[in-house]
């Protein structure tokens, strides 16, 4: 039996995109491995998931599986690329839906051209929300990397952990050691995302994220969220700014103690089908 699919991606972030709740599959961590390798698979960041909803009065379940198979909590270019993609589908005729993940229940609205706007909820900033392991909380923590080098950081967790580190000029930062230094610090149990943030002026800044269990990737959406909130609650940047990441730009609005909006573009790249036992070997 061929799986149907589709090859979507919103600012780079691209994702393999499965509807199953008119189709059945299982994706073990080692096919979903190969399916994302980008030379003998279908090449991706992540996977994304369709199914029926667990809850009363939501719309659908989401799933999000990285590249190197573990499942994950959230993805905000992804749930951009979801909405798009049950409608395009013809899975619901509601431009507005409410999604169940495993950090709770998200809203995307689909806009014109592509573009969606998602609620994503109210950003969490204790350590025990992250989690991340501090004796008390604060606005900035100092994390110890190799070569005892020290690295300030504010964590922020956006339905999934982001730890955000100002940076002068994004391009000077080798994102490469840093990156997954910061992602599987020991202060960190479940990993974490790490930002590194460029302030412009108070509407524009740009943004480098390395993601857990991906590597850096062209764009994050909740790793947008996250910056631009901490970037936020500091001062730094006004309530409604523009983060330009590798592959364009995410608008990110958000008033203290409300929750955080997220609009940008969505692409499909093409469908396919595959037989899925190739992968299963």
């Amino acid at each position: 039996m061929l799986l149907e699919f589709s090859k979507m991606h919103g600012l780079g972030n691209d994702f393999m995109v499965v509807d199953l709740i008119s189709q059945q599959a299982h994706f073990d961590p080692l096919t979903i491995q190969r399916l994302a390798d980008r030379h003998f698979g279908i090449g991706f960041d992540q996977l994304l998931i369709v199914e029926p909803p667990d809850l009363p009065n939501v719309d659908f379940k989401y799933r999000i599986f990285n590249a190197d198979g573990s499942e994950v909590e959230q993805c905000g270019n992804g749930v951009r690329c979801f909405a798009r993609f049950v409608h395009d589908r013809k899975l619901t005729r509601k431009t507005k839906i409410k999604v169940q993940t495993k950090s709770g229940v998200v809203e995307p609205e689909l806009g014109v051209n592509g573009w969606v706007r998602v609620n994503m909820g109210q950003p969490k900033f204790s350590p025990h929300e992250i989690p991340f392991t501090a004796e008390l909380s604060d606005s900035l923590y100092d994390l110890e990397l190799a070569d005892q080098l020290i690295v300030k950081i504010d964590v922020v967790n956006m339905g999934n952990p982001h730890a955000v580190t100002l940076v002068p000029d994004i391009l000077q930062v080798d994102v490469a050691r840093l990156g997954p230094q910061i992602e599987k610090h020991a202060r960190f149990p479940n990993r974490v995302n790490a930002g590194f943030l460029q302030i412009l002026n108070e509407k524009q800044a740009r943004l480098r994220v390395f993601e857990r269990g991906v590597g850096e990737t062209l764009a994050c959406g909740t790793g947008a969220c996250a910056a631009a909130v901490s970037a936020m609650r500091r001062g730094l940047l006004s309530e409604e700014v523009e983060i330009e990441l590798a592959g364009g730009r995410l608008h990110i609005a958000w008033q203290e103690g409300g929750v955080v909006y997220m609009t940008g573009p969505t692409a499909t790249v093409y469908e396919g089908r595959l037989d899925l036992s190739y992968f299963q070997y």
